[in-house]
This record gives structure tokens, C-alpha cells and sequence, in this order.
């Protein structure tokens, strides 16, 4: 028997990652929320890699910050260990990196949402939608309460019809043996929703003081201060935890080839159905794919201070739980370890994400949104970034606003929705630097210049930070402009400072910004040459210099953006039939009646849509323009 709970504004289902930003972003821009999950013992749950970021994940992770989400708050304040990846190459990949303490990650994030006074966290399953008239009114859960609200995000993860596979056993379970939500994802299709069934998987655990770190390569975190957060300041240098380097080896290869009949991908049974992620394929996906290599990279990675259990990064397998203990102690530095728990694959459902908006609201349902996972991506910081948009596009949907879309050009959550609403994806997406056609635009260096102001302006930025972000912004201003006007002599002390880095003396005087353009020299000569009499933040110091270095390749992307604001700028209606328009090829016509296009530039991006096809449709609006006038 039903029963009427409350009402409320936003009611988001799920607490992993995505379900935790969109909760918070809807409460903190004024929305009374609420917050379900299956088991509130998983809330913000790692139940894969005990890490944060990497190469555009740690971009996404700090564009969250930037617009005032959760995630870089709460790993910089849990991290036992954090680095920055590709210092060796160019700003546009270089990123940031952190091991979460797991449980520590879990308990804090918890914290923040029972201590946020809009936000209503409860423990429940959701079976079904309230949809009247095609606008979703609330939900239904498994105990048959009723919640009432003006919208609804799903963040569902890989709980939607989950089955976990572990060598020739599968059953219906969530990650880590949780309960599964199979009504739900019945529902859905009910309601019209196509569905995708999509596969992870996880490796095994081992003992910490069962390995034999002689046999491995240290790999510590950095010692410099470094967050993800533009509001930490308690930089934890000397309180970190290494990881560990192993490989596998000719016996770890003999192991999987000679067991892969036992295995759910490759045995005679094939149990896995679902397609899984093509950049972290299994163990045994490896040694067949790329059977030429003679080792792969394992990383131990401890997943917290309070517990022994280490992370086996690179051996995410669903072999049968003994193949695994032969394959782990075949490893270099594993040869005794005791397995904690064994790896395994999970299938789930997801929904084909070209059924979204732009927005994350559903096309089939009013006011339903969708975030994370469920639309088809893997990776932690790519369901957090869906899942703040998700929850700030909700917010602005009760107050009834336009909705906040960033484009391609101005952040990596961009080129993520816009990926996964346009053109789809066939398997589980994770976000690459190579996926973003403008990535010298979106360092991890500037997200705060990029977004603190979008931000601030829907109301997740308070007005302190804003105010320091403002400063900040005049101080690479003032300092730039400096630069143009302070001139560098070539006296004794100047040629000394350019020889000792192998710079060409001078023969006239130079305004510091060209010197600063040459490839050799850095900020930190320039300092030298001529101080600044403000004391410049480090952060300043190191946009100034990269602005600078990299002034000709920034004003070619921009001059790209432009041209690409100008085709966003040609709007489409959303109900346009694209089949009475005479000359599209029928594949355009299917394609762009499916994705149902906002702009031009969003229609050229659409896959079977070809450069011919876009200029009938720019014909098609002049003439419609022509008609109006």
C-alpha cells in the first residue's frame, strides 16, 4: 500500500558520485532536496581505483571546483597521496592525480551532505516515476512511499539490473555484493527509454604486509603543494603514502591463456553480454589483444591509512577466483600475498544518452534528469561532472530559468555531454585530452578562469571566493601588462642570467614579455631581471607565464571558438522535422530527427551527418529568416 511522503523541489536518486554533486548543487542554489540511496553505508562508494583524476578526469575534477561543486573539496581534504602527472610534457595534459583514502573519502562526503540545511538524505529504493501527462512528478519506492517533487535526477550508477560475473558464477547484485535495483530499470523501459546493457569490472585486493615491496618500484607523491580545490590550503606534503610498481610477467601470461576457457569472455558459456570499456580492459582482454608485449604495468595502491586492503591497478579480471590467486602470485613482489578479495566483472543497464538534452533533462520526460554512469560514461569524475550540471540544470528548471549548457570550448564537462547527447556511445565513455578539440583553452591551470564566474552567477561560488578570484584575475592583468612596458637591458647582470640558461645574450634593450617568449627562459628569470613590486601568488606567476609562452596557439583556438559561436549562434528548433526538408541524405534525416539538434554548430558534430548535409540546413534557415522578414 502507497503512502504520501513530502514534497519537494528535487529529489535525486543515488548517492555515488554524480548523485552527491547533483544533491548538494540543488540545495545550495535554494532547492529543498532529496537525497536516495540503496544503502546509506555506500554513500560517495569507490567501488573501483581508490583514486581521483588522472589525464582529463583530474581537468574535470578541478572544473567542478571551479562552479562550485564537491569533489576537489573532498579528496584534497581525504588524499593519502597526490602528484601531477605529465610534468614533462605541455600545460593542455598536464594533471592532477590523488589517492583517496576510500573510507575516509565515503565518510566526509557524507558529513558534508547530512550537514547541508537543504538537503534531505534517506535511505530507500526507488522502483518507480511518478509521470503525468509526460512531465515526471516524483518517485515511488520499494516500501511504497510516494515523494512528490518538481524534477528528478537519476544517477543510478551500475546498480540498474547489476549482475556481478566471477568466473562461471553470476548473480544479480550492485557493486561489491550490494543490492541491485531491477524494478527500476524495468520501469524505464515501460516509460519508452532504449536501454544499453554495458560492463566494468574491478581487480582484486590484496594484504598489504603479504607483498614483498623489495621486488617493486616506489612511486611516491609529490612533494611540492598541490590541490585540486581553489579553496585548500592545508597542503599535506609530508603526510603522504607511495604507491608501488610491479609488472606481470611470462608465467602471469601462461597463467590467463592456459585458463581462458574459464573465462566469461572468452569460454565456450560467454556469460558477459555487455560491451566493456576499451581504455581499462581486463587482464585477460589484454594478453589476447595485445599478445606481442611481454609485461604490463601493475600498480599497488594502498586504499587507506586504516585498513590493509591494496589495490591491484592493471588486474581488473573476472576469472575464477583461483586463476586469480595464480595469476597474483606470478607477479613480481606477489608471490606470497594473500588475496582480500577477489576481482569481478559487472553488466548493468544504461540509457542511450542521445535521449538527453544538452541540459541532462530527458527528451521523452519533462523535468527528468539523467547523470552519470546511467548515461553510459565510466570513471568517477565523469559521473561527479554530469551529476553537478544534472543537479544545477534542476535548480534552474524550479526557478525557472534557461538552463546552463557549457560548450566544448570552455570546459571538459563540455566535450563530455556534448559527446554523449550527440553523437552517443556504443560502449562505457571515458573522457581523454584527445576527445577535446580545444584543449590548450582548458588547462588544468585555469578552470578557475574559465568558470568561477558561471559559477558565482547561479549561486554555488560565495562571494569571498569570488572576490579573491577577481583579485586574482587583476593581478595577471596588471602583471602582463607590466611586462610589456619594463625593459630589459643588456648590462652585465642580465647576460649573466640569460647565459646561465642558455639564452641568447642581448644586443639592445627587450621588453620582458618578448623575453619571456623565448622557449629557455622562465618566470623565475624574468623575477631576476626585473621584480614585481607586489608579492605575486605562485599561481599568478605561473598563468602570467604560460598566457605568455603560449599567446600565438591560444589566439589561433580562440579565433576557432569564434567561428564555432557563430554556427552555435544559428539556432534549430527542437521540434524541426528534419524529413520535409528536401536534399538532406535519409541517414542525416534519421540522425538529426534522433538527437534533435539545438544549433548548427551541435548538428555538424552529429555521426552520418555530412559537410553537405549542414550547408542545406544553413540554406534551409536562410530561407525560413526570409520568410519571417
Amino acid at each position: 500500500m502507497r503512502y504520501r511522503g513530502e514534497e519537494f523541489d528535487c529529489i535525486v536518486i543515488g548517492a555515488g558520485h554524480a548523485g552527491c554533486e547533483a544533491a548538494l548543487a540543488a540545495a545550495r542554489m535554494g532547492s529543498s532536496t532529496l537525497l536516495l540511496t540503496i544503502n546509506l553505508d555506500a554513500v560517495a562508494y569507490m567501488p573501483c581505483n581508490p583514486s581521483v583524476g588522472g589525464p582529463a578526469k583530474g581537468h574535470v575534477v578541478r572544473e567542478i571546483d571551479a562552479l562550485g561543486g564537491e569533489m576537489g573539496r573532498n579528496i584534497d581534504k581525504t588524499y593519502i597521496q597526490i602528484r601531477l602527472l605529465n610534468t614533462g610534457k605541455g600545460p593542455a595534459v598536464q594533471a592532477l592525480r590523488a589517492q583517496a583514502d576510500k573510507f575516509l573519502y565515503q565518510q566526509m562526503m557524507k558529513e558534508t551532505i547530512e550537514k547541508e540545511p537543504n538537503l534531505t538524505l534517506r535511505q530507500a529504493m526507488v522502483e518507480e516515476l511518478i509521470v503525468e501527462d509526460g512531465v515526471c512528478k516524483g518517485v515511488v519506492t520499494k516500501t511504497g512511499a510516494e515523494y512528490v517533487a518538481k524534477t528528478v535526477v537519476l544517477t543510478t550508477g551500475t546498480y540498474l539490473r547489476g549482475k556481478i560475473i566471477l568466473g562461471e558464477l553470476a548473480y544479480e547484485s550492485g557493486p561489491n555484493n550490494q543490492q541491485p535495483s531491477i524494478r527500476l530499470s524495468q520501469h524505464l523501459e515501460e516509460l519508452g527509454f532504449d536501454l544499453v546493457r554495458f560492463k566494468t569490472g574491478t581487480p582484486p585486493r590484496v594484504h598489504a604486509d603479504s607483498i614483498d615491496y623489495s621486488q617493486t618500484e616506489i612511486q611516491p607523491g609529490d612533494d611540492k603543494p598541490l590541490a585540486f580545490s581553489y579553496e585548500t590550503t592545508d597542503f599535506r606534503t609530508n603526510d603522504q603514502l607511495p604507491c608501488w610498481l610491479t609488472y606481470t610477467g611470462d608465467e602471469t601470461h601462461q597463467v590467463i591463456n592456459h585458463n581462458l576457457s574459464r573465462s566469461p569472455m572468452y569460454g565456450d558459456s560467454k556469460t558477459i553480454e555487455g560491451t566493456g570499456p576499451r581504455y581499462c580492459p581486463s587482464i585477460e582482454d589484454k594478453i589476447v589483444r595485445f599478445h606481442d608485449k611481454p609485461r604490463h604495468q601493475i600498480f599497488l595502491e594502498p586504499e587507506g591509512r586504516s585498513t590493509s586492503e591494496v589495490y591491484v591497478q592493471g588486474l581488473s579480471t573476472s576469472l575464477p577466483e583461483d586463476v586469480q590467486l595464480k595469476i597474483l602470485r606470478s607477479i613480481s613482489g606477489l608471490e606470497n600475498c594473500r588475496m582480500m578479495r577477489p576481482g569481478y566483472a559487472i553488466e548493468y543497464d544504461a540509457i542511450v544518452p542521445t535521449q538527453l538534452w544538452p541540459s541532462l533533462e530527458t527528451k521523452r520526460i519533462k523535468n527528468l534528469f539523467t547523470a552519470g554512469q546511467i548515461n553510459g560514461t565510466s570513471g568517477y569524475e565523469e559521473a561527479a561532472g554530469q551529476g553537478l550540471m544534472a543537479g544545477i540544470n534542476a535548480a534552474l528548471k524550479v526557478q525557472g530559468k534557461d538552463p546552463l549548457i557549457l560548450d566544448r570550448s570552455q570546459a571538459y564537462i563540455g566535450v563530455l555531454i556534448d559527446d554523449l547527447v550527440t553523437k552517443g556511445t556504443r560502449e562505457p565513455y571515458r573522457l581523454l585530452t584527445s576527445r577535446a578539440e580545444y584543449r590548450l583553452l582548458l588547462r588544468n591551470d585555469n578552470a578557475d578562469l574559465r568558470l568561477t564566474e558561471v559559477g558565482y552567477e547561479i549561486g554555488l561560488i560565495k562571494e569571498a571566493r569570488y572576490q579573491k578570484f577577481v583579485e586574482k584575475k587583476k593581478f595577471i592583468e596588471e602583471e602582463i601588462e607590466r611586462l610589456s612596458q619594463v625593459k630589459a637591458r643588456p648590462d652585465e647582470k642580465t647576460q649573466e642570467i640569460l647565459r646561465s640558461v642558455g639564452s641568447k645574450e642581448l644586443n639592445n634593450a627587450y621588453d620582458l614579455l618578448t623575453l619571456l617568449r623565448r622557449p629557455e627562459v622562465t618566470y623565475k628569470e624574468i623575477e631576476m631581471i626585473s621584480r614585481s613590486e607586489k608579492d605575486l601568488p605562485k599561481e599568478v606567476k605561473e598563468q602570467v607565464e604560460i598566457q605568455v609562452k603560449y599567446a600565438g596557439y591560444i589566439d589561433k583556438q580562440l579565433l576557432q571558438v569564434e567561428k564555432l559561436k557563430n554556427m552555435e549562434n544559428k539556432k534549430l528548433a527542437e521540434d524541426l522535422d528534419y524529413h520535409s526538408i528536401s536534399g538532406l541524405a535519409k541517414e542525416a534525416r534519421e540522425k538529426l530527427s534522433m538527437v534533435k539538434p539545438l544549433n548548427i554548430a551541435q548538428a555538424s558534430r552529429v555521426s552520418g551527418v555530412t559537410p553537405a548535409d549542414i550547408s542545406i540546413l544553413l540554406i534551409y534557415l536562410e530561407q525560413m529568416n526570409r520568410v519571417k522578414v
